[in-house]
């Protein structure tokens, strides 16, 4: 429980009154207190030199130095009470006797505080309850706001186009609402009606609230920015409420423009959930349409939103006059990553010899936020190892571990396994380099990263928006290159194959099911895949097939796997002695290039010194393997099966 800084404060006050009125008195600690014959002994022996009354105490000085202290009843004077303990009044009369009189800080602490005190404390206790009760008014006034951060106009974080590269045709759609908001004059003269919302779709991590943000930078505007989320509550009511005082708000400010993250959260298809018609969600949805397209008109409000799902959004937020412009962002292409790294590479001091385009041709696929993480690794690694620039040293291998995870050391094979892990992605190269609609190998390696054990890196040369069917035929002829190559070379599989089977099979799948590409099931889609959120993410397919297509289907894609198989099949025992060269320099240097492994295709390779002879010393299990042959270890076929 968190405890209110009022009643700390208190509290604190408290203990530091009652510490000062503590120490008032503590520099009588070491004065012995007698009582009233004593001091009148004292008296008559002639050892008092000095008294001090006080009120009620007395402060008694001796004539060898030591001090005293006594009290004296308050109804008789102290030369009354001496009296009656036999003292004269000529000794009375000897000694210098000083009485002090009351201040008003003695009234205060010693009358009026013990009167005073309790009466402070129970009116700071009212006074911190009453505090409470309208704080928790004031947080029950305003649990229907919006909650929306703004990020002012002129502010010094400020991104603009410039800050964004790769998306060069959503820069200029968006460019027209920057105009509107800098002169709408020139729009509304001609009639004309800026969109009332921009839709903002993509993958994750294409840069749509970046972009968003680049907006309002360009157009030096407020900019009001807020989850999807945060409009959903528990009670009902709640998230509606929050989106009138968003567009409250937002009025106030405008020209301005309100930019929405994820509204899947809140714009998904409504009659589609399991919570019935009126649940919070649906509530809050209806709100956001009438603020976007009601009675009341929505002037000089931009609203801009994001997701990566517009396929589960509403019908009613994608028609004209609520969402009317919607945007898309791909993955950029190798031109657009070059520019992407330029901007990121700004702030890290990187070597001459970095060349962003070749890092470009490496990374397919990477959207803007894997290449700032990928250059942000390549700074994390040059620094660890005490360098003061980054180089290609550097970024090379943090293009792996984005791909793949960190290298895992600490996960190292044995020495069987190091021989057949370095036959499996033996294979995968072997077919890839012979097939002729297959991605360029670029770099084998055992060195286990992630859940690997080993990994074949292929890359394409170019951006590609469609694949073709002889593609995808080639492509699972290399998942199946391990695969194969365990069973030819060792006579045994491994559960190493167990993901390319999965990868092989669904893309044979896909061939039949989705793609239409197989001769003996036609021209047609079978299924309809439907995602359901509910209790985590399942998907469901709706079957539109009779139960015989359904075994026509897995027999087609039975004998495209097949088929594919005996393709690498016959690849890897026509190039054997090249499955065992690749196989070998991986064992003695764990990596291979792509420069090593084209040279490995050569008339005359160059091939390091073999270690599967010491291997052999070390584990006797691997004494299967034969004597090389021409130079090259070369393991004991199995027979053969079927």
């Amino acid at each position: 429980m968190k405890i209110p800084r009022q009643l700390v404060l208190f509290l604190v006050l408290l203990v530091a009154f009652a510490a000062l009125l503590s120490t008032m008195n503590l520099d009588l600690g070491d004065v012995a207190k007698v009582d009233l014959p004593t001091v009148a002994r004292h008296i008559d022996e002639g050892k008092v030199k000095k008294i001090e009354i006080d009120g009620d105490a007395l402060m008694i000085e001796l004539t060898d130095g030591r001090k005293e202290r006594s009290i004296k009843q308050s109804e008789d004077s102290f030369s009354q009470q001496m009296a009656a303990f036999g003292v004269s009044p000529e000794k009375l009369n000897g000694l210098s006797v000083e009485v002090k009189e009351i201040g008003a800080a003695a009234l205060w602490l010693g009358t009026l505080l013990p009167i005073i005190l309790p009466l402070l404390l129970i009116g700071g206790f009212i006074f911190f309850m009453m505090k409470q009760v309208q704080g928790a008014n004031s947080k029950a006034m305003t649990f229907g706001q919006s909650g929306a951060r703004e990020i002012q106009k002129d502010a010094k974080d400020r991104v603009t186009f410039k800050d964004v590269a790769g998306v060069k045709e959503a820069k200029e759609e968006l460019t027209e609402i920057v105009e509107f908001l800098k002169s709408p004059k020139k729009f509304t003269v001609l009639g004309a009606k800026i969109p009332k919302g921009v839709l903002l779709m993509g993958s994750p991590g294409t840069g749509k609230t970046l972009l968003a943000r680049a907006v309002a930078g360009e157009a030096n505007v407020p900019f009001f920015h807020i989850s999807g989320s945060e409009f959903v509550e528990m009670f009902v009511g709640v998230g509606a409420a929050r989106v009138r005082d968003l567009f409250t708000k937002a009025k106030k400010h405008a020209p301005c423009i309100v930019f929405i993250d994820e509204i899947d959260a809140v714009g998904r298809q409504r009659g589609a959930g399991l919570g019935g018609s009126h649940d919070e969600r649906e509530q809050t949805l209806n709100q956001i349409l009438v603020e976007m397209d009601g009675f009341e008109p929505n002037l000089g409000v931009i609203v801009m939103a994001a997701t990566n799902r517009p396929d589960v959004l509403d019908p009613a937020l994608l028609r004209p006059g609520r969402f009317d412009r919607r945007v898309t962002l791909d993955p950029p292409d190798i031109e657009a990553r070059e520019a992407i790294l330029k901007i990121h590479a700004r702030g890290k001091p990187l070597a001459e010899t970095v060349d962003m385009r070749k890092i470009a041709e490496r990374t397919p696929g990477f959207t803007g936020a894997d290449l700032q993480n990928l250059l942000n690794e390549a700074a994390i690694l040059a620094a660890r190892q005490n360098k003061r620039t980054v180089t290609m040293d550097e970024i090379l291998p943090s293009i792996e571990k984005v791909l793949l995870g960190p290298e895992r050391k600490s996960h190292i094979l044995s020495d069987r396994e190091r021989v057949l892990t370095a036959y499996h992605e033996g294979g995968h190269a072997l077919v890839a380099h012979e097939l002729s609609h297959t991605d360029p190998v670029r770099k084998i390696s055992i060195v286990s990263r992630g859940m690997a054990a080993g990994y074949t890196l292929k890359l394409p040369t170019e951006d590609r928006q469609m694949r073709t069917r002889a593609e995808f035929l080639d492509d699972i002829a290399v998942s199946l290159g391990g695969y194969t190559a365990e069973r030819q070379v060792f006579g045994d599989l491994t559960t190493g194959s167990s993901n390319d089977l999965r990868n092989a099979t669904r893309m044979a799948r896909a061939l039949v099911t989705r793609y239409g590409m197989s001769d003996a099931m036609g021209p047609r889609t079978f299924g309809e895949q439907e995602e359901m959120i509910f209790l985590g993410k399942h998907i469901s397919e709706t079957r539109d097939y009779s139960d015989k297509t359904a075994e026509m289907v897995d027999a087609e894609i039975s004998r495209i796997v097949g088929d594919a198989l005996k393709v690498a099949e016959g690849i890897l025992k026509k190039k054997r002695t090249k499955l065992d060269e690749i196989a070998n320099l991986l064992i003695e240097k764990e990596t291979i290039e792509q420069e090593q492994f084209e040279a490995l295709f050569d008339e005359h390779p160059h091939l390091d010194t073999p270690r599967l002879e010491k291997l052999a010393a070390i584990r006797p299990d691997l004494k299967r393997l034969p004597v090389r042959q021409a130079g090259i270890p070369q393991l004991k076929p199995k027979e053969a099966t079927t």
